[in-house]
């Protein structure tokens, strides 16, 4: 378990960093975290990370209403079930595919619990429509986050296992080359 304490401190650090350094609204690494986090650590350090950097970042920029936050803190759980399923088959083909959907479904809870919990909107399908058509633009910058974000991520990752499976190779080579 020691292993995954520097990386879970970098996603846990890149989480939260994200949610205070200027950016556009809603574009950070918190969905990147979870989906990468489904992807490449254990289960249950995988739940923890998002989980963790959320409310770390929330203590200091403030709580809101619960059901809300409880369905911010649900949809990261479902992007890294999201990160999850990609786990098995995993290429950029069905990471790409999960990131998006992740994106869609913790859109479609999130507003339609600001929709359903808060008093913004009427409580009509008239409300609903009005709530999400006014977060398209927020869906915008989360989707480009996520993709940004877990792009970097997996990709980093994958490209220092690339070297690290070379340098090996190559090591093995040598030794048997005497």
């Amino acid at each position: 378990m020691k292993k995954y304490y520097l990386p879970a401190i970098i996603l846990i650090l890149l989480g939260v960093s994200t949610r205070f350094l200027p950016h556009p609204a809603n574009f950070t690494a918190l969905g990147a975290v979870a989906i990468f986090s489904g992807i490449y650590l254990p289960r249950r350090w995988a739940f923890i990370l998002p989980l963790m950097a959320m409310f770390l970042s929330d203590i200091f920029i403030g709580f809101y209403a619960w059901p809300i936050m409880l369905s911010v803190y649900s949809g990261f759980i479902i992007m890294t079930l999201m990160g999850m399923a990609v786990k098995t088959k995993k290429n950029a083909a069905t990471i790409l595919g999960g990131t998006v959907l992740g994106s869609i479904l913790f859109f479609l809870l999130t507003n339609f619990s600001v929709w359903a919990f808060g008093s913004w909107y009427e409580h009509s399908l008239s409300g609903l429509y009005q709530c999400y058509i006014l977060a398209i633009p927020f869906f915008k910058n989360s989707l480009m986050g996520d993709l940004f974000y877990t792009a970097t991520l997996a990709g980093s990752y994958e490209l220092a296992l690339a070297y690290t499976k070379k340098s090996q190779t190559a090591a093995t080579k040598k030794a048997l080359s005497f």
